[in-house]
């Protein structure tokens, strides 16, 4: 297992592949670290040289926001949005979607499971 930005990334894997698995990486960025570094688009994890894998942590380090720092920026910028009490924060604090989709039926992700109302009969 290599170890990259604090993630033990698979060995059997593509390095492109790999590397998504980082919170901040995705294809498009892979695709960039590999080109910078200068790895082959076949390679595996397995394959790479302990240099190889020592310039990916440097060039990650070095022109990427990932894992814990990505996070907490998110955090912050929605706590900010909370606390200045605008419309999508008010969204956020109230656990209801952000984005504009309907809530009449479709928000069961950001709603959570459905509560019964007492009193209320089931319409045929």
């Amino acid at each position: 297992m290599a170890r990259i930005a604090g993630v033990n990334v698979p060995t059997g894997k593509r390095v492109q592949v790999a590397l998504t698995y980082i919170h901040g990486i995705g294809h498009t960025k892979a695709k960039e670290i590999c080109s910078k570094v200068g790895i082959p688009q076949e390679r595996r994890v397995n394959e790479l040289t302990d240099e190889e894998v020592v310039r990916i942590r440097e060039v990650i380090d070095d022109g990427y926001l990932v894992e814990g720092d990505l996070r907490r920026e998110v955090a912050m910028n929605i706590k900010r949005l909370m606390d200045l009490g605008c419309y999508r924060g008010l969204r956020h604090r109230k656990g209801l979607p952000v984005r504009g989709q309907r809530t009449c039926t479709n928000a069961r992700t950001r709603k959570g499971p459905a509560r019964p109302i007492a009193g209320k009969k089931k319409a045929k």
